[in-house]
């Protein structure tokens, strides 16, 4: 029996089924055509982490990349072993928001290396840091806001030195400019956000990731300026409601033709987050995070979700709904959309070589190259 409808499966999908039949036997999915490298977590919890190892190994996926918490990576790798590996994020559930994103982060780098091997640093770049930020400090924190801020730089200086590479975050969906960052005088326009990530990729010749596809899926033809411009730049397909809501409203034939452009340099990843307080209705603290889910079943059904949603749009034909509830359409027109309504999924059956790159391929030659070279 199919389970009952939640937001992380609207079509009330039996995701053990849809990624373990084959397709020769009527499945959707099946195993994947190769091993997946997932190059973009947030994988916290001493139980969610061995319940998101069940939920990976269905889809395929045998290598995780992950930014957790520096005080939370014990567990996750007790729970992964030599699967995971883990990639520098501030502290933020530090109390002195200050210090943990400038000086903070820095201390935290050293001991990401140290500690864990890390040799990926993050720069979370996101306007909302201005709303993290102690009232008052957000219109004033030049020094940081900017992805070419002064203590952006320290932190970039510091992981590099240290053998790593550099992932960034950097701007929101076009959704977010158009409400929550409707004050341009605090969070800029989304244009502006680019102009310091130049600076960067120049300044620090090492390989970047640009997450969520470069933070502008809404506009190939931006990335795909940016990305001629910038060699050492590629990007990730992270934040799965996001790309699948933005990349289903281009053409098939656009899209195909930027992944084959670009082939190479656009890796997989699912912005996939994890946490203990998702298996229980009793919350421990105050996190969006952990209120996408109340329950083990549906922690599993939400880590099963973002899989799905990729490996479908990536490999099949499937033109139809999404299984994952999109808050972001509520957002734009709440005339038209309830909490639950999601978007088009459209697939684009992408061919065998092109799906080989963006699931190992490029990842393999880029990321677990640098690791393996970079100890």
């Amino acid at each position: 029996m199919p389970p009952p409808a939640g937001p992380h499966n609207l079509l009330s999908l039996d995701y053990v089924a849809e990624a373990t039949t084959p397709r020769h036997a009527g499945g959707r999915l099946g195993p994947p055509i190769v091993p997946i490298i997932d190059i973009h977590t947030h994988i916290h919890g001493t139980h969610a982490a061995p319940l998101y190892h069940r939920a990976r190994t269905l889809f395929g996926i045998t290598r995780t990349y992950t930014m957790t918490q520096i005080h939370l990576a014990q567990p996750v790798r007790d729970a992964l072993g030599d699967s995971v590996r883990f990639i520098t994020m501030p502290h933020f559930a530090a109390e002195d928001k200050q210090d943990a994103h400038r000086a903070g982060y820095l201390r935290v780098i050293e001991r990401f290396a140290a500690e864990f091997g890390a040799r990926m640093c993050k720069l979370w770049c996101s306007p909302a840091l201005r709303d993290i930020l102690p009232p008052g400090l957000g219109h004033g924190a030049t020094d940081l806001a900017d992805v070419d801020s002064p203590w952006r730089r320290q932190h970039a200086r510091l992981a590099t030195s240290l053998g790593m590479m550099l992932m960034v975050h950097v701007a929101d969906p076009d959704t977010w400019f158009a409400t929550r960052y409707r004050d341009g005088g605090l969070y800029g326009t989304k244009a502006h956000h680019y102009v310091g990530l130049r600076r960067m990729l120049d300044l620090f010749p090492v390989p970047w990731i640009a997450a969520h596809m470069g933070g502008w899926p809404e506009d190939l033809a931006f990335l795909d300026h940016l990305l001629d411009a910038h060699p050492n730049l590629h990007l990730d397909t992270s934040a799965t409601k996001w790309i699948v809501r933005e990349l289903s409203r281009h053409t098939r034939d656009e899209v195909v033709a930027f992944l084959w452009k670009h082939k190479g340099r656009i890796l997989f990843g699912s912005d996939l987050v994890t946490l203990d307080d998702q298996l229980s209705p009793a919350k421990t603290g105050i996190s969006r995070m952990a209120d996408l889910a109340s329950s083990p079943e549906q922690a599993f059904e939400l880590y099963c979700s973002r899989y799905w949603a990729l490996r479908t749009m990536f490999e099949t034909d499937y033109d139809g709904p999404s299984p994952i509830a999109d808050g972001d359409l509520k957002m734009i027109d709440p005339q038209r959309f309830t909490a639950t309504s999601s978007p088009r999924l459209q697939g684009l059956s992408l061919p065998n070589d092109l799906l080989i790159e963006l699931y190992s391929g490029a990842a393999t030659r880029l990321v677990e190259h640098w690791w393996d070279t970079h100890r």
